[in-house]
């Protein structure tokens, strides 16, 4: 051991390490540190098991990596030494240097700082190698976002999960393909993809999995389900809380690092502590002159007081909750965990604590037992409580505060922020902003109605001066990684090519039977808003002014008037349809006719279209291809404000069959176009021959993105549905739209009359 520590003496069987140490005595700036490191590790390993860290060191140096780097690397060697052994560090000194080569020594540096961090959580070699593979992948793809990366590896990092993080680097070159801004944003986790990625590594499931679980166990407690919306995942590493917004309940959309049952038991703790706030009144205190800290112990009492409230109803919510309150001194001096103690102290009245702060909490709370209907408690104990932290000097962080336990909401919800006193405003705005959370009410208090979800149309506009004819994106879910992407499609406005449409309107013509047929089914389906006929000589309910009219009349010895009842018919059409029709080269296909099958699809909206047109209805006719997810080609037969006349028709003719079939992106712009029409009823018609594909992107994702489309069209109150060429019944018109609104054809010669059938069906209900 003398001779390797001794930079003069020869080192035997070891040449890497004898021609390192030659190389850092030529460098004075180094080889004090190069010295101090060598000795260091051989006291701890061994003179002569240094050879493969020296050949790491090398290989640092062969590819110029720099000072910084060098000296990064003795570092990690250092405090990695008694957990890897001198072959590993030495491996991590040439997965550095390969680093290094493809992204710079500062990359290289950043990196080896960031596997100090997350070094414990590796689980043996294939580990650690899988975290440099990842890096290296960035490196060779994007070299200018691995040391943001790198810097960020304690969040991206999780033990166990090291998958994802290879994962994540995927994503985030797939997600930006050649735009570097965006790829730059995401690596730095400035992008909502990539925070939405980070929150489910090591989580799940997730609010998408458990919402309509948590609906029905609120339904079955507190005898209501309110709406439900996710909120994004956070900017900083600080976690969400659950969001109460006047009648809605905003969850997170995963909770970081909650796996399995344990994911599920929080959400449903979560949801119920937040339901029973608005079961039992969720009050809306002033504001006012109230400093953060006094905001704070108020919504902690009152959290204390709803869960007392609803343990006396149910108790076993008392071992929901009471897994989360394990609170005790031994986690630190914080204010923050005096907090969390207070919080388990009012929930279990048999736990002790050594601060004072909690014991009198849990006297006053005892006290007021008699008064748990009234939220006023909450405020007197709370502003109590703070003036004592007040009196201590103990310092309340407004910035960084967030509610424990997890399952508690923010407490946000219980104040109405319209009346701040200036003198503490940007106190109070610096709690607000904790929660890092866009509050939706307006300076009045809660909205009167529930927000609706986010439009499964929401599309963002042409930039000003782009000079490509792309006319919105909109995102789609990737099913591999379990996240909507958004702006990750774009739709391109594809002119209509008129052609002679004499050869349509003699199809027309052959089919006179067919379109009277037609007609008379449009015209029988009513829709429109009920209207209420008053005085009616039949009905479902009394007319209440025609009884006492005709009480009057009896006791003045005329003759009543019998008409006493009420009824509501639809007396007017109110509806808007949208036709969307499928033109990918699928429907090039001839038939026995000679026609193809684009001219059969052309003929029934032809026919459909005629009849809506002599009622008036209020339609549009799109059609729609797709040649990867860049260019999904939207044609524009009729709009909205457009007459169905002979230019329409024209249109309608020239369309013609080419490329694939993105049936979600189709789906997204149409309930775009369709949501800006005003109407009591709107559906959308979708004609296609085949299941949604596309040369980048799977079948299946394809499939499960336009089913979720269809779900969030229907929640925004947009009926879609879709008849498909199907002759052997087994498509997956019934998976996309549901069994009760897809509509297989199985003879393609009878599309025009199943179309209208279909309309009728749907619009008569």
């Amino acid at each position: 051991m003398n001779e390797v520590c001794d930079s003069e003496a020869p080192v035997l069987d070891a040449p890497a390490l004898a021609r390192l140490a030659g190389l850092m005595r030529a460098r004075d700036t180094l080889a004090a540190s190069f010295e101090a490191t060598r000795h260091r590790l051989a006291r701890r390993h061994g003179a002569a098991s240094l050879e493969p860290w020296a050949q790491g060191v090398l290989a640092l140096v062969e590819v110029n990596a720099g000072a910084s780097a060098l000296l990064a690397f003795w570092r990690a060697s250092l405090e990695l030494s008694g957990r890897l052994s001198p072959a590993a560090l030495g491996e991590t000194g040439l997965a550095a240097a390969a680093l290094c080569r493809e992204a710079g020594g500062q990359a290289a540096c950043a990196a080896l700082d960031g596997f100090v961090a997350i070094a414990p959580r590796l689980a043996g070699e294939g580990e650690r190698a899988a975290f440099w593979r990842a890096l290296l992948a960035l490196a060779q793809a994007a070299p200018d976002c691995v040391e943001s990366v790198a810097t960020q590896a304690h969040r991206l990092v999780l033990p166990g999960h090291v998958a994802d993080f290879e994962g994540f680097i995927a994503a985030g070159l797939k997600a930006a393909g050649r735009d570097s801004a965006r790829r730059r944003a995401f690596f730095a986790l400035e992008d909502t993809l990539a925070l939405a990625l980070l929150a489910r590594i090591g989580a799940g499931p997730g609010f998408a999995e458990l919402e309509s679980e948590l609906s029905r166990v609120l339904a079955a407690l507190w005898g209501t389900a309110p709406p439900l919306q996710p909120l994004p995942p956070a900017a900083s590493e600080a976690p969400r809380r659950v969001n109460i917004a006047g009648p809605v309940l905003r969850l997170p959309e995963v909770f970081p690092g909650v796996e399995g049952e344990g994911a599920r038991h929080l959400y449903r703790a979560a949801a119920l502590h937040a339901g029973a706030h608005l079961h039992f009144g969720n009050p809306r205190f002033p504001v006012r002159k109230f400093r953060p800290v006094q905001i704070a112990l108020a919504g902690l009492i009152e959290d204390a007081r709803i869960e007392a409230l609803a343990m006396a109803r149910y108790p076993g919510l008392r071992r929901l909750w009471g897994r989360y309150h394990i609170a005790t001194p031994d986690d630190g001096p914080t204010l923050a965990c005096l907090l969390a103690r207070l919080a388990r102290g009012l929930f279990d009245p048999g736990y002790a604590d050594p601060d004072a702060l909690v014991g009198k909490a849990q006297a006053l709370f005892a006290a007021a037992r008699d008064r748990l209907d009234d939220p006023a408690i909450s405020l007197d104990i709370g502003t109590r409580l703070a003036n004592d932290i007040g009196q201590r000097r103990l310092r309340f962080d407004a910035r960084g505060h967030v509610v424990e336990p997890a399952y508690r909401d923010d407490g946000l919800g219980l104040w109405d922020f319209s009346d701040i006193d200036p003198e503490v405003s940007d106190e109070v705005q610096l709690l607000v902003e904790a929660a890092r959370i866009e509050r939706r009410e307006g300076e009045d208090g809660p909205p009167d109605v529930a927000p609706s979800r986010a439009p499964a149309g929401r599309a963002r506009e042409r930039a000003a001066g782009e000079t490509v004819p792309v006319i919105a994106t909109y995102p789609e879910w990737d099913a591999q990684a379990g996240i909507e992407r958004p702006d990750w499609t774009s739709v391109r406005a594809l002119a209509p090519a008129p052609v002679d449409s004499r050869p349509l309107q003699r199809a027309l013509e052959r089919a006179g039977p067919a379109r009277a047929r037609i007609a008379r089914l449009v015209k029988a389906a009513k829709i429109g808003r009920a209207v209420r006929l008053k005085r009616q000589p039949d009905g479902h309910e009394l007319d209440l002014d025609a009884v006492i009219e005709a009480a009057i009349a009896r006791r003045a010895g005329d003759v009543p008037n019998l008409n006493v009842f009420r009824s509501t018919a639809l007396t007017q059409r109110d509806l808007a349809v949208l036709v969307l029709i499928d033109m990918s080269q699928s429907t090039r296909a001839k038939l026995a006719s000679g026609a193809s099958v684009l001219d059969v699809e052309k003929l029934a909206v032809a026919m459909l279209g005629e009849a809506l047109a002599a009622l008036g209805d209020a339609f549009a006719l799109l059609a729609f291809a797709s040649n990867g997810r860049d260019d999904v080609r939207l044609c524009e037969v009729k709009g909205f404000a457009e007459p169905y006349d002979a230019a329409a028709l024209a249109r309608l003719a020239g369309l013609s069959s080419g490329l694939s079939t993105r049936l979600g992106a189709g789906l997204r712009h149409a309930g775009a176009e369709i949501a800006r029409v005003r109407a009591f009823r709107k559906l959308i018609l979708v004609l296609t021959d085949g299941e949604p594909s596309d040369i980048d992107t799977p079948a299946p994702d394809l499939l499960q993105d336009a089913r979720r489309v269809v779900l969030q069209l229907r929640a925004q109150g947009i009926d879609t549905s879709g008849i498909t060429l199907d002759p052997a019944g087994v498509g997956a018109a019934p998976a996309i739209f549901g069994k009760a609104n897809a509509m297989p054809v199985r003879r393609v010669e009878d599309l025009p009359l199943r179309l209208s059938e279909l309309y009728f069906r749907l619009a008569r209900r």
